[in-house]
């Protein structure tokens, strides 16, 4: 029963970072229609961002910040205007494929621009070991669940209790009748690529300590993500941290129980169960868009 916890806490911090990636799913469809599998190396970059700051001689925390801005630039609005405005009016396929084609440019791009090799990348927590009941939990693992989840909750905070956030979920809803009553539509759904951006470098931070930036990392993370999205809910920012964190509990648990092997293959079962049985999701719900 010990060895299940520790697995379970361990699980949690997985998952929370799961759910950062997840969100940015789900608010992206949301505001502008928009599905982007370049979702994980949307988390990628910012881990080589910060490791080439780190390496010019800037702390991590300037490293980080840095990034942020560079990520809501390069992520947010070049990725906004060059390549989801122009095909926009031609459905959702073409961005679609233009976002593979975009997460294989990517990977691709760093891996002959800067390293094949995998980069280190100092701990964000203190590297510190607690007993709790007989259940060993690491600080860092405590440390990036309890901040993934605030960023979570305060994502979700912001878009439900602000007017910023409900003119974007206006937006979401329907865009002509936000527009007809005063909303910068352009604007909001800029915000909510702005967003996702921020929120890609926060999981870069977390999970780059322990997984090391490598070209390859968001391959994994973007696939897991997606179908975190859609195991929590598409249209439910909550359910993008359910989904994530089902999905990297029962990794873990897998691993240990069944076997490695099958680890990966964990977030596909449960996808498919849950299409089956819930297709909108577990906290999904059918709706009609309208203000």
């Amino acid at each position: 029963m010990i060895d299940f916890f520790q697995l379970f806490f361990s699980g949690l911090a997985t998952g929370s970072i799961y759910a950062l990636a997840a969100l940015g799913f789900t608010l992206l469809w949301q505001a502008s229609g928009t599905i982007n599998f370049a979702q994980g190396e949307f988390v990628m970059l910012p881990a080589f961002m910060m490791v080439i700051l780190l390496h010019s001689g800037l702390p991590l925390s300037i490293s980080f910040a840095l990034s942020c801005v560079l990520s809501v630039l390069v992520l947010g609005w070049l990725f906004k205007r060059g390549l989801v405005d122009p095909l926009f009016k031609y459905g959702m396929m073409p961005i679609v494929v233009a976002t593979i084609g975009l997460s294989i440019a990517m990977r691709n791009g760093v891996r002959a621009g800067y390293s094949a090799e995998p980069q280190p990348f100092p701990q964000v927590f203190p590297d510190q070991v607690y007993n709790l009941a007989g259940v060993t939990v690491s600080a860092s693992d405590i440390g990036t669940f309890v901040f993934a989840l605030a960023l979570v909750l305060a994502t979700q905070a912001f878009l439900a209790r602000t007017v910023t956030g409900r003119a974007m979920q206006a937006v979401a809803q329907n865009t002509e009748s936000a527009t007809v009553l005063g909303i910068n539509v352009p604007r909001m759904i800029f915000y909510t690529f702005a967003i996702n951006a921020l929120l890609a470098v926060a999981a870069a931070l977390l999970v780059t300590p322990t997984y090391l930036a490598k070209f390859d990392m968001g391959e994994s993370l973007g696939t897991k993500a997606f179908f975190a999205a859609i195991i929590g809910g598409f249209n439910n920012s909550r359910g993008a941290l359910l989904g994530g964190v089902i999905v990297g509990v029962c990794e873990n648990l897998a691993a240990a129980y069944i076997s490695p092997a099958y680890k990966d293959a964990v977030a596909l079962i449960i996808f498919m169960v849950v299409i089956l049985f819930k297709p909108q999701g577990l906290l999904g719900f059918k709706v009609e868009r309208k203000v």
